[in-house]
């Protein structure tokens, strides 16, 4: 969702999707927003989240699901609101 071209092609919608992330990021926990600030915002790689975080590349990977999850669900409520 954050990284896929296509979901926002044109600059007016990216603006309006660049908007919506940081009050959406509200709905996760501290830890799954940790995570995807790190892999969506500062680009780093799941073994380097997980070492900055001191947790496993596995659960890493749990939180960024969940988090996607958890974000697409709020954004589209929000979007059909």
């Amino acid at each position: 969702v954050l990284h896929n071209p296509e979901v926002a092609g044109d600059p007016p919608e990216q603006v309006l999707a660049r908007e919506a992330m940081p009050p959406a990021l509200d709905v996760l926990s501290p830890r799954q927003r940790a995570c995807v600030v790190l892999r969506y915002y500062q680009d780093l790689p799941v073994a380097q989240i997980a070492t900055e975080l001191g947790i496993a590349d596995g659960t890493v990977k749990r939180y960024l699901s969940e988090s996607m999850t958890r974000l697409a669900e709020h954004l589209s409520a929000a979007e059909s609101s």
